[in-house]
This record gives C-alpha cells, structure tokens and sequence, in this order.
C-alpha cells in the first residue's frame, strides 16, 4: 500500500477501483478527456446523479471500471465536498482518500494538507497514460463549492432557489464552456489574434490550467494583494503541478483591476515582457480565471501559458542547451562536449529533487554532491563539475543566465571538460530546475 504526497503518482492494476473517503463528506466525480473538459451532463457524477458509464457513486465510495467509462474517455476526478454544504473543509477533520483494487487489497491512500476556507477539494484523478491506467495525488482546493469546480470542467452552472428544496445547482455541459467564468469570456479569440499576429500558433484552453489559475486568484483576491506566492504557501507554479499538469514550460500574468477579458489581454499585450508572454510560440495551452474581491470589487486576474512535458520534449529540451553549449565553446576555440546519459540520468534527478524537496543547492539535504550523484548513476569519470538555475523559461534564457555568471561560464569553457548531461523539472517555487553536469 502507497501513501501518497499530492502530485505523486501510482500505477494501477486492472480491473474495478473502489475509491472511498470516510468522514463527513460527500464524493463526487468529473468524467473528462485529454482536453479537461466533460463533454455532456452525463459525465458529472454526484448525489442527484450518481452513475455514468463506468462509474458509480454509492453514498461515500465510488466504483471506476477503467475498461467500462464512455469513448474518449482519459481521466476520472475525484472530488469530495462536506456533507453539511457551504461548510468550510477546515472545521472538518482532513479527508483520506481510501484505494482499494480487485479482491480488496488497498493499493493507496492519500490525506492532504488540510484545507482551511475552501468547501471542495479536487482530491485525486485516475488518468490514462498510453494503454495504462494511473493514480494522482491532487488535493487543489475551492472556495465557491461544485459550482466553481463544474465551470472549470466545462459546466455551466446556474444557481436556483426552489422553496421547496433549498439551494440547489444546476449543471449542464456548455459547448466551448472555459471554466474561466463570464468575465473571462472572450479571452482566447484575443490572445489568439495576438499570437496570429507574429505567426505564433493557437492556444487552447486546458481544464487543469485554468483550475490552477482559479485557485491561486482566489487566494489573491482573500488577501486582497497580487503575489505569486499564497497564503497556503504555494506558488502559482506550484498549482499548476499539484492540478496534475506536468510542463515543459510555464509563463503567468498575474493582473488587478481590468473589469473584463478584453481589458485583461489589453493590459498583458501593453509591456514588452507580458507581450512576449501572449504571443511565445513555446506555449499551446492556457488557462484564465478572475475572482472579485469581495470588500473592494476589484477583480484578480491569473492566466497561465504552458507546453505539456513529453518525453520527446524533454529530449529536445536538454539537446538544445547541449547545442547552445557547445556553440559558446566553439566561439571560444574549444572542442564540444559530448551527450553522457549517465550525467544526464544524475542531473535530472538532481533537477527533479530539487522540485520534489523544494531545495536549490548543489548539495541535497541528504548531504550528497555533484561528484555523489554521478558515480551513483553509473559514471566513472574523474573529474565532475555542475551548474544549476532556476526559474528560467527556454534553454537559450538559461545559458545566456550561466554565460553570464563567471562561476557557471568557467564550467562551460573549461577545457578539461569533454562530456555533459542535462537535466530539467517544472514545479517549485521557482517553476523551473535545470542542472548541467560536466565530467571529463
């Protein structure tokens, strides 16, 4: 049995999942695609609505048959909310979510952080990966409850009051719903316009983005200031990888005041840096989200740009800062450095560590070095050097950062040094972790 960390993953086996959370909550369950988007009502499973194709809900445990959810299907979410609704998930002790496979045995468990304000949790998501099936760890939280998980999703929700019912919500699937809410209605013709404009390819929306984005304005307009960093502690990036979205690269604009999406993309187009952000042709997907302020109105902005990170990415993503390298050696008269997959294994792990125990040095907390983390990979060279950096968009912004620094560019000009590796993680505090790691 695997306890789980949010964003940690789990493969699983085949066959029926039994997913249950014990406690005061209520669980629910958002059937989507690899857009993040439902593609009808059917794919939303609640209380009023408890089954879709290969899923069913069953008071606080719900079954998934993989094999069993509708065409096109790639990812189910779990969700779990209070009983008592509106009710603030910090009163309530933290939710654990319980998986249990064929025959029983429990593969999983996952406890997160414990909410504070929020009423919903995105708790975790079963996901294809290929022809597998696999567990992430979420824990992303709400404020505003189904309805502002539903819009994210790509459900349009209205509220009603029934004098016989109570409150109540009613959800329908919205064909081209953002889940950015009406404000940020006509947000992507805008920015695609712009990006047209200097040749640079569409975006499209992503669920998992633009959840992310909700979040971190949500938590900006609580404390009524723009950061990048919460009151929970995470950064922006950071709640693009606990959503579940892996990057390759990430950009945000973090905005106060412009009352609807044309006045928001104005304003991001009127800077020479937040307009290189709109129209980078790195970028394919995006997500976008405002939430007023409720003692002063002014609405708080996020919008979020990202690639997905793909093995492929990652391969050329580490060849081009070999290649920028290696043209900053030749102009200085020395021979190139050659690819070593060992240094290449020890640097992304070293860069992958550093995300994962949110530390950024070249000695781990584990007391390790450069030197450690190469032999322990394989290599036996004698002589190793490393540089690291963080926070850097492109592989040509973070050379031209290690050229710049007499430190790092002593490492990539040094003569001695015939072999490298390279390594790269999103997440962090910072967003970006890249490590170079030099043997000869």
């Amino acid at each position: 049995m695997d306890e789980l960390v949010p964003g940690g993953n789990l493969p699983l086996p085949g066959g029926v999942l039994t997913l249950g959370v014990p406690g005061p909550f209520d669980v629910s369950a958002l059937v989507t695609d690899d857009s993040g988007k439902v593609r009808g009502d059917g794919d939303f499973v609640f209380y009023n609505q408890p089954a879709a194709p290969g899923a069913r809900l069953s008071g606080q445990t719900l079954t998934v048959d993989p094999a069993a959810l509708r065409a096109g299907a790639s990812r189910v979410t779990v969700v779990v909310s209070p009983a008592e609704p509106g009710t603030p998930l910090g009163r309530l002790p933290a939710p654990t979510l319980q998986v249990t496979g064929s025959g029983g045995r429990l593969l999983a468990r996952f406890t997160p952080s414990r909410p504070q304000r929020e009423t919903v949790l995105l708790l975790a998501e079963i996901y294809r990966r290929g022809t597998a099936w696999k567990l992430r760890a979420l824990g992303q939280g709400y404020a505003d409850g189904l309805a502002g998980i539903a819009r994210d999703f790509g459900v349009e929700v209205a509220e009603d009051t029934d004098a016989g019912t109570g409150p109540g919500t009613e959800v329908g699937a919205g064909s081209g719903a953002t889940g950015a809410g009406p404000l940020a209605d006509g947000f992507l013709p805008l920015v695609n316009s712009a990006r047209a404009a200097v040749g640079s390819r569409a975006v499209v929306l992503d669920g998992r983005l633009t959840a992310a984005a909700r979040a971190h304005a949500a938590d900006m307009a609580a404390r009524g200031r723009l950061g990048s960093e919460g009151a929970d502690g995470l950064s922006v990036h950071q709640r693009v990888t606990v959503a579940g979205y892996a990057y390759l690269t990430v950009g945000e604009h973090l905005v106060s005041g412009p009352r609807d999406a044309a006045e928001f993309v104005e304003y991001c187009l009127s800077g020479e840096r937040t307009r290189r952000t709109v129209q980078d042709p790195a970028f394919t997907e995006a997500g976008v989200a405002c939430v007023p302020d409720n003692r002063s109105g002014t609405l708080y902005w996020t919008a979020l740009w990202a690639a997905p990170l793909t093995p492929g990415g990652l391969a050329r993503t580490a060849a081009e800062v070999l290649a920028l390298t290696n043209a900053e050696r030749a102009a200085a008269g020395l021979p190139p450095l050659a690819e070593d997959p060992l240094l290449t294994r020890a640097a992304q792990a070293h860069s992958a560590d550093m995300v994962a125990r949110a530390f950024y040095s070249h000695t781990a907390p584990d007391g390790s070095e450069p030197w450690d983390r190469a032999a322990a990979a394989g290599s036996t060279r004698r002589t190793i050097g490393e540089n690291i950096a963080c926070g850097q968009r492109s592989p040509a912004e973070v050379v031209r950062g290690w050229m710049d620094s007499p430190g790092h560019r002593a490492n990539i000009l040094k003569p001695a040094f015939t072999h490298l590796g390279v390594g790269f993680a999103g997440g962090g505090s910072a967003g970006t972790y890249w490590t170079q790691l030099f043997g000869a």
